[in-house]
């Protein structure tokens, strides 16, 4: 049995560092949760992992075992907003984002086979916030996305780029929130080695 891993076969999942590539994503399902406030000591933030990844393995494992179907769980993403962008780029006030964490979900799982993971998480009660969880389309469309390698307190001259320069310059302006693909496993990976994908957005400026 082949196993897939979306990080090599999806493009959306491919960016290079200094470059700012303007793509199309294609519309995906994820496993999703909310919370706000600074993910190094936002307990919604822990709560939310801990809730999430005992899904999206439950997931995989019934697909390996009852669909034939074997996959990588995918990396962890999240989107982020603030009432003021600011708090991305220059002012870095990381208690004023709100945030989506989510596992993207391969195309032939569907709503019933995550229902039925969430029955057998929930009887072993491994999930703080699994009622929080839902099962969820996202529809990005035209995005601006780059590669970001170092510590994520490094990302704002790349985001204020991004916001500034790069897609006004493109004839675009933002939409949506902020997107970020987590390549890296931060528990294994110095600080200034790690791989974050990040993404806005776009549409035509009028």
């Amino acid at each position: 049995m082949d196993k897939i891993d979306f990080k090599r076969s999806l493009p959306s999942f491919r960016a290079k560092q200094g470059r700012f590539d303007l793509i199309e994503v294609p519309d995906s399902q994820y496993l999703m949760i909310d919370g706000r406030g600074d993910p190094n000591t936002s307990p919604a933030f822990a709560t939310a992992l801990t809730s999430l990844y005992p899904l999206a393995y439950g997931l995989k494992f019934f697909s390996k075992r009852e669909l034939g179907r074997d996959y990588v769980v995918p990396p962890l993403e999240g989107l982020w907003w603030a009432d003021d962008m600011a708090a991305f780029t220059s002012a870095r006030d990381k208690s004023a984002w709100d945030f989506t964490l989510m596992l993207f979900v391969p195309d032939w799982l569907d709503g019933d086979h995550v229902d039925g993971a969430i029955d057998t998480v929930r009887a072993k009660g491994s999930a703080p916030r699994l009622g929080e969880v839902r099962f969820g389309a996202l529809r990005e469309g035209t995005c601006v996305q780059t590669l970001h390698i170092g510590a994520f307190d490094d990302e704002g001259p790349v985001l204020e780029r991004m916001h500034t320069d790069i897609i006004p310059g493109a004839g675009m302006t933002m939409t949506g929130k902020h997107h970020e693909i987590y390549l890296s496993d931060v528990r294994r990976t110095a600080p200034e080695r790690q791989r974050t994908i990040l993404r806005q957005p776009v549409v035509p400026r009028s």
